[in-house]
């Protein structure tokens, strides 16, 4: 406020109220982290790892937050509030690692369930589910995934820019021919699999809206339960080799990486135990 004061006598641009405000309720936010969560009475009992536990709780405000509490910390120390500033060695860059959201396990069983066994499921929406789930198909390769790509003797489909076709398990290629069926129902000569009423008289793709929203009932959108199975394969292989697999810019494949290194790995792989369909899956291709 007395910043205020020498910026409206100076001439100045002075801070408006509602930045004021905002740094005020940054530094309640991060009081009443400390003393409901991190046991904390006293700003100089405040370290590194509190201040770091704070910026998490919202990623995306991390370089604003973190001007605050350096400016706050900055003038603790000045007035011998606190010893040392904890903000000193921190950077506004956010750290490494993936941090998107991705389904549990039980989660990846119930859309399991729901797109394989529910008759009362869309085929186009157990169609984007299953293969964002298993095979880790993006939207935009269901959305051009064209008739004439699909290989009925081998089982396999022909997705976006990858340079080997896909093999499909049993119960994703179910899952295909319902779609199939589907678009027979339609008197159309459009050459993709998922058809819908606007585009079956034209030879276009279904819109990038329509695919947004196409597993809304659901409850997950395509890029978590995507990112679901981008996280396991690049952090148990390559992820050179699985951005070659599917046809991705190696950086694309490594934001999946996940912040930390095994201990220890074994060569070969000891046999595991599986829980969710994609590792089911795995293990049936590998016979």
């Amino acid at each position: 406020m007395r910043a205020q004061d020498r910026a409206r006598r100076a001439g100045t641009r002075p801070r408006s109220n509602h930045t004021l405000e905002t740094a005020l309720a940054t530094l309640r936010d991060l009081a009443v982290l400390l003393v409901d969560h991190r046991g904390k009475n006293d700003w100089a009992l405040v370290d590194v790892h509190d201040v770091e536990a704070f910026l998490a709780t919202l990623p995306r405000a991390r370089k604003r937050r973190l001007t605050v509490l350096r400016q706050f910390f900055r003038f603790a120390r000045s007035q011998h509030i606190v010893l040392a500033d904890p903000t000193r060695t921190l950077t506004a860059k956010e750290p490494n690692g993936f941090r998107g959201r991705t389904l549990t396990l039980d989660q990846q069983r119930e859309l399991f369930r729901r797109c394989t066994t529910d008759t009362h499921v869309h085929p186009h929406e157990a169609l984007v589910g299953m293969l964002a789930l298993l095979h880790g198909a993006s939207s935009s390769e269901v959305r051009m995934l064209q008739v004439t790509g699909v290989d009925p003797v081998a089982h396999t489909v022909r997705l976006g820019k990858r340079p080997h076709p896909v093999l499909l398990d049993p119960a994703s290629w179910t899952v295909l021919q319902r779609c199939l069926a589907h678009r027979e129902a339609w008197p159309t000569a459009n050459p993709h699999v998922m058809v819908t009423k606007g585009t079956k008289a034209g030879r276009s793709p279904a819109s990038t809206a329509q695919l947004s929203h196409v597993l809304d009932d659901c409850g997950y959108p395509p890029r978590m339960i995507r990112s679901n199975r981008l996280v396991d394969l690049v952090n148990t292989m390559d992820p050179k080799l699985v951005a070659a697999a599917f046809g991705m810019d190696p950086q694309a494949t490594l934001i999946h990486l996940a912040d930390y290194v095994a201990r220890k790995r074994n060569w070969p792989p000891a046999r595991q135990q599986i829980h969710s369909p994609a590792q089911m899956i795995n293990a049936s291709l590998r016979g």
